[in-house]
């Protein structure tokens, strides 16, 4: 018998619980990300009728056909690569950006932006070669010219770490983004609250390392289409 998807957030829902718990966290610290993305307009009703409110979604083409066919009230949130080229719909369909991944990128961002737009900065802890994001040493930079900028808001930092079957591979690179984090904060005088690390196989680890918005998609959704 397939699992309705209430069944299947009820059991995400418990795992955030218990990691938070376990990390000596309030539940309201993380917030769950739903990643809607190759899924229909009709996978997104059926999540926001089991009152889901964010969305996130990797690509822009297929977040500006399909975000128009989903229920109002429904915030939105950029999670893949963004070309600069594309920076102008993605500023007016998006409420936050988690993907930034260079200083050409923000400008191009700010430039479109219509109001205050909250963006993470996203960063290639790991080296990956095939990884999208800054070098650790240029986010500072970033950040500082961030700060003068007009409409897109630094909130804090974002990584994809490699992949690996054993979620506790990934502990030291979520490890490695909040360190990184935790000394940005001091060295620009910027407040970074945010935290955006940890997917369905591994949003435990990401829990106890700090993160502050898990991105689900597998574990809500099923498998990709």
């Amino acid at each position: 018998m397939n699992e309705t998807f209430e069944q299947r957030l009820e059991r995400v829902e418990q795992r955030i619980a218990k990691a938070c718990q376990n990390a000596g966290r309030s539940r309201e610290e993380v917030r769950l990300l739903a990643v809607s993305k190759t899924k229909p307009p009709e996978a997104v009703r059926e999540a926001a009728g089991c009152g889901l409110r964010l969305f996130g979604e990797n690509r822009v083409q297929e977040a500006q056909s399909k975000i128009p066919l989903c229920p109002p009230g429904l915030e939105w949130h950029l999670i893949g690569h963004l070309q600069t080229n594309k920076a102008k719909i993605a500023a007016r369909f998006f409420q936050m950006v988690h993907s930034v991944d260079s200083l050409k990128l923000l400008e191009a961002l700010d430039s479109h932006a219509g109001t205050t737009l909250p963006v993470l900065l996203q960063v290639n802890v790991s080296g990956e070669a095939a990884k999208f994001g800054m070098k650790p040493d240029e986010v500072a930079g970033v950040i500082e010219t961030a700060n003068r900028l007009q409409k897109c808001e630094v909130h804090g930092l974002m990584t994809i770490p490699p992949f690996s079957p054993d979620p506790e591979k990934t502990r030291v690179h979520f490890r490695a983004l909040r360190e990184l984090r935790d000394r940005l904060q001091q060295e620009t005088a910027t407040p970074l609250p945010e935290l955006s690390m940890g997917m369905s196989h591994d949003l435990e680890v990401a829990i106890e390392e700090g993160s502050t918005w898990v991105r689900i998609g597998t574990d809500l959704f099923g498998s990709r289409n």
